[in-house]
């Protein structure tokens, strides 16, 4: 690849927001998008709405109506989003990973903040908490949906709800509920997944599971090892037990299977699986597989998993699907690091809604353009979305001359080659030294079973 690849990504970008222009009233909202997009694309460490205004010469009250009340449909863009991804990223075994995220929040007048347990702190803290769709079919990745989280007590509250421009039709919903909402919008999009999978969060919520099925999807899902169950082909009138009590000795045998790679190296765990049927409000449910994993290198790391896929479905397709959520927490770093996922700063439920959209958008366009710098550089190019957005930024500038932005651009991929080059040999060391780690537990890599690199 050479720098007349990089040099077309402002084209790219102005086709990516052309073809969400339908969804855009008016002239002024038009080019308020494509400024929200770039603002968020480009180098300035903070993307609130003041800074990409600044950045972008008008004045920051009326990107902050573009956000808060112009009229445009953002639940229409975000359908032209989903189906964006159905008509050019469809894949027969593609996967839907639900989670959410928290922002750090000051005060109480953000729609749905409160003091609650914060990812991004890792503690009891004042945030507010979105829930997310992610995607992921092959190498690529993006996210479909997100949503705030509107706790019970806002949702009770008249004079904050009127105050944030909280829609009379919005309850109180608990998470899950959140997330099955979302996937109804994408199969209305004409987005069809083969797979969903989830922490415990939601997968131990029994009507979570059942109306994902419902909708047609399979679920691997990970569930808390106190769930009660019986183990099919025995006894029926033996009470149920705990997934982690199921066996008082014995049980199926353990397998160890190479899961995923990591930054780190390949992670191995031992598996063993069943069918069961699980309690659901005090009645067996139907027959569907338990997989038990624990970490090879931390014994006392075991996760339960879930899953109503069909008795013929290879051990090893449930295995990826299981381990898939990495996709989504990576989702979340580059939303987070690279386009201001984070960084709403407004006290409009409207505005909110509109940013986590706008976000999605911006992702999605990095993610189509490493996907096309990849297939242009080959097959084992590895782009990250941050090397992507440092080419695309360089060429933001209007005022740039354009042999300065050519000599810029061919700066920047010099620094991306480097980074790519380091990179590689940082993902050598770590595999190295974590296979001499799985050596010394005896654990012998050519005697582990291995998940498919794709489905």
């Amino acid at each position: 690849m050479d720098v007349r690849a990089l040099e077309s990504l402002p084209d790219e970008l102005e086709r990516f927001a052309s073809a969400l222009d339908s969804c855009i009233k008016t002239a002024p909202s038009r080019r308020h998008l494509r400024r929200y997009l770039a603002g968020q694309i480009g180098e300035r460490p903070r993307k609130s709405v003041e800074p990409i205004a600044l950045a972008a010469g008008v004045p920051p009250r009326t990107l902050q109506e573009f956000l808060a009340t112009h009229r445009w449909d953002e639940a229409a863009l975000e359908s032209c989003l989903q189906a964006r991804v159905a008509r050019d990223h469809a894949h027969a075994q593609s996967i839907v990973i639900v989670d959410e995220t928290s922002f750090p929040k000051k005060g109480e007048r953000t729609p749905g903040v409160k003091r609650q347990h914060c990812g991004a702190t890792g503690k009891l803290d004042n945030c507010l908490v979105t829930v997310h769709l992610g995607y992921a079919a092959g190498d690529f990745h993006a996210l479909l949906a997100g949503d705030p989280y509107l706790p019970e007590e806002w949702a009770q509250d008249e004079r904050r709800r009127a105050e944030a421009g909280v829609p009379e039709d919005v309850p109180f919903r608990a998470k899950w509920q959140i997330a099955i909402t979302q996937l109804e919008r994408v199969v209305a999009a004409g987005l069809r997944p083969a797979w969903l999978c989830a922490d415990e969060g939601y997968g131990r919520v029994s009507a979570f599971r059942l109306e994902v099925a419902s909708l047609g999807v399979h679920y691997v899902v990970e569930v808390p090892r106190n769930l009660a169950a019986h183990v099919s082909g025995r006894d029926a009138s033996e009470p149920p037990r705990r997934l982690d009590a199921l066996w008082e000795r014995g049980g199926p045998s353990w397998q160890r299977w190479h899961v995923k790679d990591t930054t780190k190296g390949p992670a191995v765990w031992e598996v063993r699986t069943v069918r069961v049927r699980v309690m659901e409000e005090r009645v067996a449910g139907e027959e569907q597989w338990l997989l038990i994993a624990r970490n090879t290198l931390n014994p006392s790391e075991i996760k339960y998993f879930l899953s109503n896929a069909p008795q013929d479905v290879p051990l090893a397709t449930l295995l990826f699907v299981a381990f898939s959520r990495w996709h989504v927490e990576r989702l979340f770093e580059e939303s987070k690091g690279e386009v201001g996922l984070d960084h709403y700063e407004g006290r409009r439920w409207q505005g909110l809604v509109r940013h986590l959209v706008l976000t999605a958008a911006s992702i999605l366009f990095l993610a189509e353009q490493r996907q096309r710098l990849r297939a242009a550089d080959g097959p084992d190019a590895e782009f990250t979305l941050e090397q992507v957005k440092q080419a695309v930024e360089v060429q933001l500038d209007p005022e740039m001359p354009p042999e300065e932005r050519r000599r810029q651009l061919a700066r920047r991929l010099e620094i991306i080659r480097y980074y790519q080059r380091r990179n590689e040999a940082a993902r050598r060391s770590h595999a190295k030294t974590r296979l001499r780690l799985l050596a010394e537990a005896g654990i012998a890599m050519d005697q582990v079973h291995r998940c498919p690199v794709t489905l």
